[in-house]
């Protein structure tokens, strides 16, 4: 077995787990919780007949990491490790995998289908393990999956249940929940803890060995001047304001200010509005605003140029799907000032002032002689931001001389922007072996992920909370590494980096005085909150039924949520796996055109992907086909792309969890017999 030595603050952290007891560890970014969680894991092993661990994480990425880097080096000589993640064939017998393994380390989510899954062979239970670690297990809250889980631990612990396994959580910032009072503050850490089943544990007598270990970068505000004329921003306003007049007579329009965020979050209503009062005019103008102030916020974020192609993009789909005089209205619009958008776009004299001095961050870090061997983070807000960053460092000359060679991180998901699996690995692998020094990244890169010291963190256009500041900050862990924060004077993000400083201290304030609490005085509120958060989730549950029986089926009517054409019945709807909503009325295909081939960065046991599905009428995107056990091609639709017709009126929700009626599972051998007459005979 591998040597596994701890430093002196981390032999302090684990004292408690070590003992059995349920334990949070709080250590920063850097400090080493991973490895603290490999001894715990190992003590556990050892002193404990029959043991059995699992390691929980919230990010696919992060099972092999863990697995490669840190559990199967210390561990794997002694006991049997498999990681499990959805695209491995060990999902599919994933009891099998608990049964034969000694530590398993999965993604939260196939732990939780496995307690839900009733299917023999299939099912496991909480008693199963003898550990239960969570990484970054300050997402234990609300409808989280981690939630999920201890969920069914403590209504288990509360009926007196005592076979359950040893909690062992791990984070670096648990954060204030929003509260900005030290008495908010110690209720959202609280609440965590209850969540968790346990208390909280910190360095306090090694804390400068921690300090020494895992020093502060240097922080630095590099403030740019306001940009003194912006015509291309002031022509997108005008023409916004030529939206408002057009729709302003019926709408009784209120909208906060331009080009900011809380303009998109009322233009997002007001969508809403108009296809829930059947004012279609309304909710294209809403939809087209939102398009609009998308691109100011991309011209106050990178370029000009940037800002123009997104509604380049955006128009470029609409040409050929106008339905009515509102489509023809908006698509004149924009092609009456295309050219002179285009003209202003590339007039380097109004070019947005914070690309000068992201440059110059850059060059003070990577152009010097000495700076041969730095690494770099630049975050930034959206998927489409750092594709526009990518464009801008790649054809960038100044940093082009000084040796940057950039890439893209960003989440794994399908669609565009997207990364694989796959792609997000080899892009770590290059930027661990030095092929790559700058990482151009959203918040994938603040935790948890296996990357090396880096000299330099540069947050560009950001507003987050003081968990996300924490473990940015943490990425620069170099020595005299410097974490740069470009902002205007004056603006809100600029503000908000001072009030997450201000946060991050009150949580640390938080953690000290439930820390300082008698262990009966802890215990009586963990229980408390834990029977309180029972109840309200009885009660839920209880309103989400009478939610789901509301109307019957058959009297929903689904209209597409661009055109408001009525293209099916809920009743046409069906269930699988407890995941899809599928259409199984053959007319459905005449409401529909199929696009390009959807490919997924993983396979399904029972289904894979077949067409992008769009509206026949105006081309909204629906959904895609999904090819069912290589039988049955039905179209698998997203709610939020339809509006639904009920007996109260038309109403939109997000997800399918939220709709007023109930879906019966689908029945795939009564679809065959339908489908294919005399099969079963």
């Amino acid at each position: 077995m591998a040597e596994l030595g701890l430093y002196s603050y981390q032999e302090e952290v684990v004292q408690r787990a070590i003992r059995g007891e349920n334990v949070i560890i709080w250590l920063p970014t850097g400090g080493g919780k991973t490895r603290a969680a490999v001894y715990v894991t190992k003590k556990h092993l050892q002193n404990k007949p029959g043991a059995k661990v699992i390691v929980l994480v919230n990010k696919v990425h992060l099972v092999d990491q863990h697995y490669k880097n840190e559990f199967n080096p210390h561990l794997g000589r002694d006991y049997s490790l498999v990681p499990v993640t959805g695209d491995s064939d060990q999902k599919d017998f994933f009891a099998g995998a608990v049964k034969d393994s000694d530590v398993v380390i999965c993604t939260a989510q196939i732990l939780e289908n496995a307690l839900a899954n009733l299917e023999e062979g299939k099912h496991v239970e909480l008693t199963d393990f003898s550990l239960m670690i969570f990484d970054e297990c300050h997402h234990t809250h609300k409808e989280g999956v981690y939630n999920k889980i201890m969920q069914r631990y403590v209504e288990k612990k509360l009926k007196g249940e005592r076979r359950l396994p040893q909690i062992l959580g791990l984070t670096a910032s648990p954060g204030t929940g929003g509260a900005k009072s030290i008495e908010g503050a110690v209720d959202h850490v609280l609440q965590i803890c209850a969540n968790l089943d346990s208390a909280i544990v910190s360095s306090k007598e090694h804390a400068l060995d921690l300090k020494r270990k895992v020093p502060r970068p240097m922080k630095r505000f590099d403030i740019v001047d306001r940009r003194p004329q912006d015509p291309f921003g002031d022509r997108l306003k005008s023409m916004m304001r030529l939206i408002h007049d057009f729709i302003e007579p019926v709408s009784g329009l209120t909208l906060r200010e331009i080009g900011t965020q809380e303009y998109e979050a009322d233009v997002v209503l007001l969508e809403k509005e108009g296809v829930t009062i059947k004012d279609r005019q309304l909710a294209q103008c809403a939809l087209h605003l939102r398009q609009y102030n998308d691109a100011l916020l991309i011209n106050d974020t990178v370029r000009m140029v940037d800002a123009f192609r997104s509604l380049e993009d955006f128009y470029s789909t609409k040409t050929s799907t106008a339905v009515d005089g509102t489509d023809f209205f908006l698509l004149g619009l924009f092609q009456e000032n295309e050219v002179k958008l285009r003209k202003l776009a590339g007039d380097a004299r109004y070019e947005n002032p914070k690309m000068g001095k992201l440059q110059g961050t850059l060059l003070q870090q990577f152009g010097q002689d000495d700076q041969k061997q730095s690494r770099g983070i630049l975050f930034t807000k959206t998927r489409k931001s750092t594709h526009c960053l990518y464009d801008w460092v790649s054809n960038n000359p100044a940093l082009r001389k000084a040796g940057i060679k950039a890439a893209i991180l960003t989440g794994a998901g399908s669609g565009i922007n997207y990364m694989t699996q796959n792609e997000q690995k080899e892009t770590i692998r290059k930027f661990r072996d030095g092929s790559l020094n700058l990482l151009i990244s959203t918040s994938i890169a603040e935790e948890g992920l296996d990357i090396p010291e880096c000299n330099l963190v540069v947050r560009y256009g950001l507003l987050t909370n003081e968990i996300a500041q924490h473990q940015a900050s943490g990425r620069a862990r170099a020595s005299g590494s410097v974490y740069s924060v470009i902002a205007p004077a004056h603006g809100r993000e600029l503000n908000r980096e001072r009030l997450n400083e201000r946060l991050e201290e009150l949580t640390s304030r938080a953690i000290g005085k439930i820390q300082e609490m008698a262990p009966r005085e802890f215990q009586d509120k963990i229980t408390e909150v834990q029977t309180m958060a029972l109840l309200k989730k009885r009660l839920e549950e209880r309103l989400k039924h009478v939610k789901k029986s509301r109307h019957n089926a058959a009297d929903i009517r689904l209209v597409c949520r661009s055109c408001f054409v009525p293209v099916a019945y809920g009743g046409d709807i069906k269930l699988i796996d407890n995941a899809h909503y599928v259409n199984v009325n053959p007319d459905f295909e005449h409401y529909y055109k199929v696009g390009g081939q959807v490919r997924l960065d993983r396979s399904f046991q029972d289904w894979e992907p077949g067409r992008a599905i769009r509206c026949a009428a105006c081309s909204k995107e629906w959904g895609m086909e999904m090819n069912y056990k290589k039988i049955a091609l039905l179209p698998n639709l997203a709610i939020k792309n339809f509006a639904m017709d009920t007996p109260g009126g038309r109403t939109t929700v997000k997800k399918w969890k939220d709709i007023t009626f109930t879906v019966e599972e689908f029945n795939f051998i009564k679809y065959c017999e339908d489908k294919f007459p005399g099969l079963t005979d």
